[in-house]
């Protein structure tokens, strides 16, 4: 089943035209075309959404996949996911949904309010594709899931423009941001947006919900530590205290760069950490994953089995008393 959804943030042009104004994007759509994410088509001079209720991925995962560190630890999450993306990064780790059209069930909100509701699970993940050009399902099915005292958790490459970001930040209790760069070229060549949009969003999604990035780092393309240390110092002029997730690319879609070399993460983390409070690798095995005070350095979350929250006495580090930045 697909239901015809009349799609929001546009302007109806002449000639049937339409211009979008959800993404950065602003796409100008002719009568009968889509737009760069392929989710969002002019039918007659009308925008409409053509994912709206169609699920392409769903689990229940642990919150840490997600990846977030700092809300819930040890928790599960229902994790839903739909198909289209309104960046092309030629690395994509998800790209048969990003990019392909693959097989979707229907459902509607209440039925994924029901399933988040089990297992354990805290509320719902958007994510596997972006789900900002989920737009229209995302704000409804979140709207529901507050009125059932559920958790919404957006994992995001933060590429939407500010209208609907302050629209739907209500309904959002965390936020997983990739950060790709903080380079405008990489954005360009590699991923087919800009930089600056997406640090919009991490500025303002910080002032509302509890945030947390990622940034994948590929051989060969944005491994440059100096820039690397832009970046870093960037977060910290926002807020020291955003968790940083530096994570391992491996060889996916179209590009077929080699694996990141192991040392340059850890550099990078060593980098990191002289600017922000807490610093994680991903995509690696084997290496700490726990979170420690930035004070005194007791363990506050231990990471070895599942994420256990081992000594944190509201949102205080038991020890000494600094105030973590968890959600728990």
């Amino acid at each position: 089943m697909k239901l015809k959804k009349e799609a929001f943030f546009y302007e109806k042009l002449e000639n049937n035209r339409v211009k979008c104004y959800l993404c950065p994007h602003g796409c100008n759509i002719r009568e009968g075309n889509i737009g760069i994410c392929r989710v969002r088509k002019n039918d007659n001079g009308k925008l409409y959404t053509l994912n709206y209720g169609q699920i392409t991925s769903y689990a229940y995962d642990p919150i840490e996949k997600k990846p977030l560190y700092h809300f819930y630890p040890g928790k599960n999450i229902f994790s839903i996911g739909s198909f289209g993306c309104n960046l092309k990064c030629s690395f994509c780790q998800n790209w048969q949904i990003a990019h392909e059209t693959p097989p979707a069930q229907w459902a509607k909100p209440k039925d994924l309010i029901t399933l988040a509701n089990r297992n354990n699970s805290i509320g719902i993940a958007y994510t596997y594709n972006e789900p900002s050009i989920w737009y229209e399902f995302v704000l409804e099915t979140a709207n529901e899931a507050k009125k059932n005292n559920l958790k919404n958790v957006l994992v995001t490459n933060g590429y939407i423009q500010e209208e609907p970001l302050k629209k739907l930040l209500p309904y959002i209790d965390a936020m997983n941001i990739d950060v790709k760069s903080f380079s405008n070229k990489y954005y360009k060549e590699l991923c087919g947006g800009e930089l600056e949009p997406v640090l919009r969003t991490v500025e303002i999604a910080n002032k509302s919900v509890l945030v947390e990035i990622t940034t994948l780092i590929v051989q060969d393309e944005n491994d440059d530590l100096e820039n690397l240390e832009k970046l870093f110092k960037w977060i910290s002029s926002i807020d020291k205290e955003i968790p940083l997730h530096l994570t391992r690319y491996y060889p996916s879609y179209k590009l077929k760069n080699e694996a990141t070399k192991i040392e340059t993460i850890v550099k990078a983390k060593d980098i990191a950490k002289k600017y922000l409070d807490y610093v994680y690798i991903g995509n690696v095995w084997g290496v700490d994953r726990n979170t420690y005070c930035p004070n005194c350095k007791a363990l506050i979350v231990d990471r070895t089995t599942e994420g256990k929250v081992v000594d944190l006495e509201g949102e205080k580090c038991k020890e000494c008393g600094y105030k973590i930045n968890i959600v728990n």
